[in-house]
């Protein structure tokens, strides 16, 4: 396509969380200046990323391994409030002090092949002509809902991680969480307290880790995703590698019953869940926390995906394209990773602007 009518720029910085404000803040410091060499685009009404969509009742002392920004410690924060609170104000103070002038909400629809070297970004604020691409979109708007036999006759209430609202909608009722990762366990654990019933539900025996998540740990989890990634296959999550960590809370769990797990059900009844063995479950509400996929759609007319299923990337950078940068993707989804990827996505761009040299302006742009 051509670019005409488009906005011409270098960069173009697609999701403002973690990763996103990590690659802005490291194009600063290259001497790229925000809407001028470089935009934000946000599609969230506010500064907060995924963050301010938790629940209410996932304080920010609950938050295991909040990693804070480069260049800006979060200090003083009140474990008791919400994490959606103090993450999202603090991401606030960190968009003001850095100048990066987040442009939000708006919506990336595609991103497609443009004239001269350049990609076309379409946005719901018009479309720009960029040289690098850094894609930071996350996974929150893509939750997983698996399907099964019979779904749609459930009478009760099914929802997701992704609009859960904490625990006091179940009070009295009879619950059976959906998901072995972190997410599940901190609901069931929240429901149980007040629902009439629960029961846990994953597809593969739950793995508990005693002891700290040191450096060693971190890295064998880090390369079995990145192995994943540079294969062309679907990233897993850091988390569903690393085990669930046995807090004091999932200890008094585990001994109540809270946690004693049902393997995966075969299918869903208007009235609950059931296998094949004959074994049934009444329930009013079924939640499935079951996780998210990457948001990566806007890229599909790139066709950056490899036959299995993902996109290859190596570092940061997607290997069908050197103008695509992927950060918060595959082993750079954790806060820590997101950091780093950030930081290795703004250089690669650096490099790869340096190399390209000044490019021409897009014909009878907007600028």
């Amino acid at each position: 396509m051509n670019n005409i009518g488009a906005q011409p720029v270098d960069v173009v910085v697609v999701g403002a969380g973690q990763a996103g404000l990590s690659a802005a803040y490291h194009l600063r410091r290259t001497g790229l200046e925000p809407d001028r060499d470089f935009v934000v685009l946000d599609h969230a009404p506010r500064p907060g990323g995924a963050w301010q969509f938790r629940w209410p009742s996932l304080t920010y002392g609950k938050v295991h391994g909040m990693h804070a920004l480069p260049g800006m410690e979060l200090t003083g924060a009140d474990d008791s409030r919400p994490s959606s609170e103090v993450i999202g104000e603090y991401f606030d103070s960190y968009e003001r002090a850095f100048g990066l002038r987040v442009h939000r909400p708006v919506e990336v629809s595609a991103v497609r092949e443009g004239d001269g070297g350049r990609l076309l970004v379409e946005t719901s604020e018009g479309t720009y002509a960029t040289r690098a691409l850094i894609n930071a979109t996350g996974t929150w708007d893509r939750p997983f809902w698996p399907r099964y036999p019979g779904q749609d006759t459930f009478r009760g209430r099914q929802l997701h991680t992704a609009n859960y609202p904490g625990p006091a909608e179940y009070a009295g009722l009879r619950v059976v969480v959906v998901g072995g990762g972190a997410s599940g366990t901190q609901h069931l654990m929240e429901i149980a307290e007040v629902a009439a019933d629960t029961h846990w539900v994953t597809r593969r025996p739950p793995v508990f880790r005693e002891g700290p998540f040191d450096a060693d740990r971190g890295r064998a989890a880090v390369a079995m995703v990145a192995d994943r990634v540079r294969r062309g296959l679907p990233p897993q999550s850091v988390v569903s590698v690393t085990g669930l960590p046995v807090t004091d809370a999932v200890r008094r769990a585990r001994e109540s019953g809270v946690l004693d797990r049902l393997p995966m059900f075969d299918r869903i009844t208007p009235d609950g869940v059931a296998w094949d063995d004959g074994r049934t479950v009444e329930a009013d509400v079924i939640l499935w926390a079951t996780g998210f996929r990457p948001a990566v759609d806007h890229l599909a007319p790139l066709r950056l995906r490899e036959p299995g299923g993902g996109i290859r990337v190596e570092g940061t950078q997607a290997v069908r394209d050197e103008r695509v940068q992927l950060v918060g993707y595959g082993p750079s989804a954790s806060t820590i990773g997101a950091n780093r990827a950030g930081r290795a996505a703004a250089r690669a761009v650096g490099r790869l602007l340096e190399r390209t040299g000044p490019a021409a302006e897009p014909a009878e742009s907007a600028a």
